[in-house]
């Protein structure tokens, strides 16, 4: 009987092909905490405020619930990220006047695998959701979102318990994380291991072909970044500089009471930094075996289905050069192709997206030329 690990936190990897990939893909969702408050940040951009997150301790299993509402593939991310306001004027003209490449412009530091699955879905509308982050915190109270968030919620409580700890620090923060990741990593190594994605669906119905391509690259992303990460490939200094962590910052009160009762001699988190590549490196937990998808249904709980999604690396890779190449400012943003039209009725950009409009301009030019034949 394999290792389920439901749905996979997003990390960091260092690879060129990738850029950077945002550090919360650990193996699974008990580094994906209840709380998760808003830092405030000073100039220096660490955390000067105390909050509270959460420490999982485990159940016996490695089963874990994955954050993300299937019903909403055009939900701007959720990613700590930046963005520019929306300026006046045509957009297309005033990222060409920017010069910066998208990421710079912004002021992301790193990608989420969030960011790149649904970019492909429509590329256009990740950009519009970076640039007008006020309508993510609106879909936010939407109950469709509200409701695949508590599903996910319940089934992460199924297989973990949460134990709350005060926070002073970034540091603090990511460390509980870490913390959390240690205390899996002997269930990792129990026999084979499955990745298991949860989708919620307002529907009892199994989702699009085109819904479905981005959660195929979703896990199939994640499949790549736990196995790079579990072969020596996540380096320490792109974990501190994309997350702008200080190796020498000391742990607050409460997370070094945690790391001690858990039996880890720690007081940096460059200590316990060290401590989990090591860990990750030397563990020999195995790659992932099996891809799975399950599609819930929100009145109920009910599941819909299970998807096996095979893993093909090029095609991952090749996707994954594509998207990159527009973060990089190699290419343009792209839009849906005519024939994936339909996907604007679900979009909160559709009234002023300028590649819909250029589109039905096309597309009236050549009735015209097909007519005057």
């Amino acid at each position: 009987m394999g290792t389920d690990l439901t749905g996979m936190v997003q990390r960091e990897l260092s690879d060129e092909e990738l850029l950077a990939l945002d550090l919360d893909l650990f193996p699974t969702d008990c580094v994906e905490f209840i709380e998760k408050p808003k830092p405030c940040e000073g100039g220096d951009g660490h955390t000067s405020s105390r909050t509270t997150e959460s420490c999982c301790t485990d159940q016996g299993t490695a089963e874990a619930t994955c954050s993300g509402n299937e019903q909403s593939p055009n939900q701007p991310t959720t990613s700590e990220q930046g963005s520019d306001p929306l300026c006046e004027g045509s957009g297309t003209k005033r990222r060409k006047q920017d010069g910066r490449i998208p990421l710079e412009r912004f002021g992301w530091k790193y990608l989420t695998v969030t960011d790149l699955s649904r970019q492909a879905w429509c590329e256009q509308q990740v950009v519009y959701g970076a640039e007008l982050p006020h309508i993510k915190e609106l879909r936010e109270d939407i109950p469709v979102v509200k409701a695949g968030s508590c599903l996910h919620l319940a089934r992460e409580l199924e297989v973990q318990d949460i134990v709350p700890i005060t926070v002073e620090s970034r540091e603090d923060k990511w460390a509980v994380k870490m913390l959390n990741l240690l205390s899996m990593i002997q269930f990792l190594q129990a026999g084979e291991l499955e990745l298991r994605e949860l989708k919620t669906r307002g529907n009892r119905t199994y989702p699009s072909a085109a819904q479905r391509k981005s959660h195929h690259l979703q896990v199939s992303i994640y499949k790549l970044l736990f196995e790079a990460m579990i072969k020596g490939q996540l380096k320490k200094d792109t974990i501190t500089h994309h997350l702008r962590l200080r190796t020498e910052q000391p742990f607050g009160s409460e997370v070094l009471a945690h790391a001690q009762s858990v039996g880890y001699t720690v007081s940096t988190f460059g200590d316990l930094l060290d401590l989990v590549l090591l860990n990750l490196t030397y563990a020999e937990i195995p790659t992932v075996d099996t891809l799975k998808i399950e599609y819930c249904y929100q009145a109920d709980a009910s599941v819909i289905g299970t998807e096996v999604v095979p893993f093909e690396e090029e095609w991952v890779k090749s996707e994954l050069r594509h998207y990159c190449s527009f973060w990089k400012g190699q290419r343009e943003a792209r839009g849906v192709d005519i024939e994936e039209a339909w996907k604007c009725r679900y979009c909160d950009f559709a009234d002023i997206c300028e590649w819909r409009q250029s589109k039905a301009e096309e597309a009236t030019r050549k009735n015209r030329a097909n007519q005057s034949k």
